[in-house]
C-alpha cells in the first residue's frame, strides 16, 4: 500500500471530481454512457448527482463491466433508485484490486456518502472509559477520544454497564470531578464520606491512586479472580473480628463479582482478542452484529443498521475498514458471517495499523457457533426492523396491479434449494400485513426426486404437502401465493391447487431476470416500475424465500458435516453417529452436556464421550 500516494490523493480528490464533471458536462454524456466509456482497470468510481455532491462510492477489479451492470434492465429497485440521481460518474484508476478497497474506505469517510454503508446509522452501545491522566476518572460515554484513554466494552445495554460502575464506586474511592482535574484548597463531600481520595487537595499520591485504577482495568477485562478471593478474605476476616456491618458490605461486593463474572459468559480458556462479526440483509436494509471476546470472556454486543446498494460480502467488507479504522478496538483474529477477501482485510491492518490480524469464516468448531450468536443477533435485528412497517400503501397497489379480489394480509411464497440434486429442499414463508411472519414458516425436504434435478416436481411435492394440510387442520388460506419462478413453476402450484379444489387462491411468479410478474392464465407478464410499492414487497417476499431456502439447504450439508465429525472419534461410527445427533439435535447441543450425560443418554461409554467432548471444543 503506497501510504503517502494515497495522503496526496486524498487532497486532491475534490478538485479531481469537479474537472471531470465538468468535462463530462461539456462531452452530454448520459450516465449509462460515462459508464460504457469507463475503462476495463481496477479502481474507484464516484457517483454524483446533479448538485456534484457524491452520493455513492464503489470499488471494482473491472471498471467498465461493474459500473455498466448499474444500468442494466434487470436492476433491482434500491438500485434503481441511485440510477435514478446519478448524473456525473468520476473514476479514479489504481495499480490493483486491493488498492482501490483503501481508496474507497478513504473516500467514503471523506464524502459520508447517502447511499454507502455508514456506521452513523448504527446502534452503538455504550462502554467505560479510564481517562489517561495522572489520577483517572472513571465514567461511562459513548464517544471514543485518540487521547490515550483506554476504553472497555461495548455492553449490550446501559444496565449490565451500570452494575460495572456501581461495584467501582462501592469498591473505589476514584475522584467524581470533571475532566482535566482541577486543584482545590478544600475536598468536596465525597472526600468526606469516604467516597474519594481528594487527589485534588493532594491526599492521595499518584501511585496509591494508580494501584485503584490498576484493580479497575483488571475488573473490566475480565480479571477477577484475585477480587473474588481477595473480598471473600475480608468479609471472613471481618465476621470473625464480629464487625458484620463490614462483612456484609463486603458480602453484597462479593455477590456482586460473582454476578459480573457470570454474567461474562466464559467460553473457554483462550487469553487472544477476538472479534466475530455477522452481517444479515433484507431487501436494503442491513443489520450487523459484532461479538467481542476477550480474555475467554463475551465482553461485549454491538449492533449496527442501515441501508446499503451493497450485497452483503461487500456491505462486511467495507463496514470493517470503516469500523476497525480508528485502531482503539483492534482484535487478533476475527471470525466473519461471509466469506469477504480476508487477505485484504489483513493486509489493511498490517499496512494501515501496523496490526497482525487473522481473518476466517468458521464452518464449525466453537468458533462457528461464537459467530452463529452474532448472526442471530443480526437476524432478528433486522427482521424486527421490517416488521415495525407499515405496509398497508403497498399491498392496496398490490391488489390492484395484481386484480386481486381482497388485501392480500396473507401472503405465502415458495422456493427451491438444491446442490447437484443434493439436499432439495422447499421454503415455505408467510407474510402477515407486508412483514414476515416467522411462526408460519415451513420447510420440506423433498423425497419424490431421487437426485434428479426437477424444480417443477419438487414445486408439487412442496404445494400438495403444504395445502393438503391446510384442508385437513383447516388452516387460514393465503391471499396471494407467490412463487419464485417462471410460467413453469406458477402451473406446477396451479395444478396442485386444482387438484385439491383450491384454485380460488391466487397464485403468481416473480422471474428474477427482468423482475416479471407472471400469471397462472393468459394474462402476459406485467413489469412494474422499480419504485413500486407494490414490486418492492414481492421481491421482499421473493429474496426472503431465497435466503430460507438456501439456508435450510446449507442446514442439511452441515449435518452431514456433522456426522462425519462425530465419526472421526475413534468409538463412533455411523450408528451411533445418528443416534447421537437424533437424541441431543446438533452438535452444539451435545456441547452444551457433560461427558457424563453424553455417556448416557447416547448409550455410549465414558471414555468415548470424553474423546467426543475433547473433539468438538477443539
Amino acid at each position: 500500500m503506497r501510504k503517502n500516494y494515497y495522503k496526496i490523493m486524498d487532497n486532491e480528490i475534490d478538485s479531481e471530481v469537479t474537472s471531470l464533471g465538468d468535462s463530462v458536462k461539456e462531452e452530454f454524456l448520459l450516465p449509462h454512457q460515462q459508464a460504457k466509456a469507463l475503462p476495463h482497470k481496477s479502481g474507484v468510481y464516484l457517483m454524483l448527482d446533479k448538485n456534484k455532491k457524491v452520493i455513492y462510492v464503489g470499488k471494482a477489479k473491472d471498471l467498465k463491466k461493474r459500473v455498466t451492470s448499474y444500468f442494466l434492465a434487470n436492476r433491482d429497485a434500491k438500485t434503481a433508485a441511485l440510477v435514478k440521481k446519478i448524473k456525473v460518474i468520476d473514476h479514479i484508476i489504481t495499480g490493483n484490486e486491493y488498492e482501490a478497497l483503501v481508496l474507497e474506505n478513504t473516500l467514503i469517510k471523506k464524502y459520508n456518502p447517502h447511499y454507502n454503508i455508514d456506521l452513523k446509522d448504527g446502534k452503538s452501545y455504550p462502554v467505560i472509559r479510564v481517562t489517561k491522566e495522572d489520577f483517572p476518572k472513571v465514567f461511562k460515554t459513548r464517544r471514543i477520544i485518540k487521547d490515550g484513554s483506554s476504553y472497555y466494552g461495548p455492553f449490550p445495554g446501559v444496565a449490565s454497564l451500570q452494575v460495572y460502575l456501581d461495584l467501582i464506586e462501592k469498591m473505589y474511592p476514584l475522584r467524581k470531578c470533571g475532566t482535566p482535574l482541577k486543584k482545590r484548597k478544600t475536598p468536596c463531600l465525597y472526600y468526606h464520606i469516604g467516597r474519594c481520595k481528594a487527589p485534588c487537595c493532594g491526599k492521595i499520591s499518584k501511585e496509591e491512586y494508580g494501584k485503584y485504577i490498576s484493580e479497575v482495568k483488571k475488573l473490566l477485562s475480565g480479571d477477577n479472580e484475585k477480587l473474588i478471593n481477595q473480598t471473600q478474605k475480608e468479609m471472613l476476616s471481618f465476621s470473625k473480628e464480629l464487625n458484620f456491618e463490614k462483612a456484609a458490605e463486603k458480602r453484597d461486593l462479593l455477590n456482586a463479582l460473582l454476578t459480573i463474572s457470570s454474567n461474562q459468559q466464559a467460553m473457554d480458556f483462550n487469553q487472544e482478542k477476538r472479534d466475530y462479526a455477522a452481517i444479515e440483509m433484507r431487501g436494503p436494509l442491513y443489520t450487523i452484529s459484532i461479538l467481542q471476546m476477550r480474555d475467554g470472556s463475551l465482553m461485549g454486543r454491538a449492533l449496527y443498521r442501515g441501508t446499503t446498494l451493497g450485497n452483503e460480502t461487500d456491505s462486511l467488507l467495507a463496514f470493517l475498514f470503516r469500523y476497525y479504522s480508528d485502531g482503539l478496538k483492534l482484535p487478533n483474529q476475527l471470525y466473519i458471517s461471509h466469506d469477504i477477501n480476508g487477505e485484504y482485510v489483513s493486509k489493511f491492518f498490517k499496512e494501515e495499523l501496523n496490526v497482525d490480524l487473522n481473518v476466517d469464516v468458521p464452518y464449525e468448531g466453537k468458533h462457528y457457533r461464537i459467530l452463529k450468536m452474532a448472526m442471530e443477533n443480526a437476524s432478528r435485528d433486522v427482521e424486527k426492523r421490517l416488521r415495525n412497517k407499515d405496509n398497508s400503501r403497498a399491498l392496496e397497489e398490490l391488489q390492484n396491479v395484481l386484480d386481486l379480489p381482497t388485501l392480500p394480509t396473507r401472503i405465502e411464497g415458495f422456493d427451491i434449494a438444491q446442490l447437484s440434486g443434493k439436499y432439495t429442499v422447499a421454503s415455505l414463508i408467510s407474510f402477515k400485513n407486508g412483514n414476515p411472519d416467522k411462526a408460519n414458516y415451513r420447510r420440506f425436504n423433498i423425497k419424490s426426486l431421487d437426485g434428479k434435478i426437477d424444480d417443477f416436481e419438487a414445486m408439487r411435492e412442496a404445494a400438495a404437502r403444504r395445502y393438503s394440510r391446510v384442508l385437513n387442520d383447516n388452516l387460514e388460506r393465503p391471499s396471494l401465493i407467490l412463487i419464485d419462478g417462471g410460467k413453469g413453476q406458477v402451473n406446477a402450484v396451479s395444478e396442485i391447487l386444482e387438484d385439491l379444489g383450491l384454485s380460488e387462491i391466487p397464485v403468481v411468479g416473480l422471474a428474477k431476470r427482468f423482475e416479471e410478474i407472471v400469471f397462472n392464465d393468459d394474462r402476459e407478464p406485467l413489469q412494474l416500475d422499480e419504485d413500486s410499492l407494490a414490486l418492492q414487497t414481492l421481491i421482499a417476499v421473493r429474496d426472503e424465500c431465497h435466503r430460507f431456502a438456501t439456508t435450510a439447504n446449507q442446514n442439511l450439508r452441515s449435518k452431514e458435516v456433522a456426522f462425519k465429525l462425530l465419526e472421526d472419534v475413534k468409538g463412533i461410527g455411523k450408528d451411533r453417529s445418528k443416534r447421537l445427533m437424533k437424541i441431543f439435535g446438533s452438535v452444539e447441543e451435545i456441547l452444551k452436556r457433560d461427558e457424563e450425560e453424553i455417556a448416557k443418554e447416547g448409550n455410549i461409554p465414558l471414555t468415548v464421550a470424553k474423546r467426543l467432548k475433547e473433539k468438538l471444543s477443539l
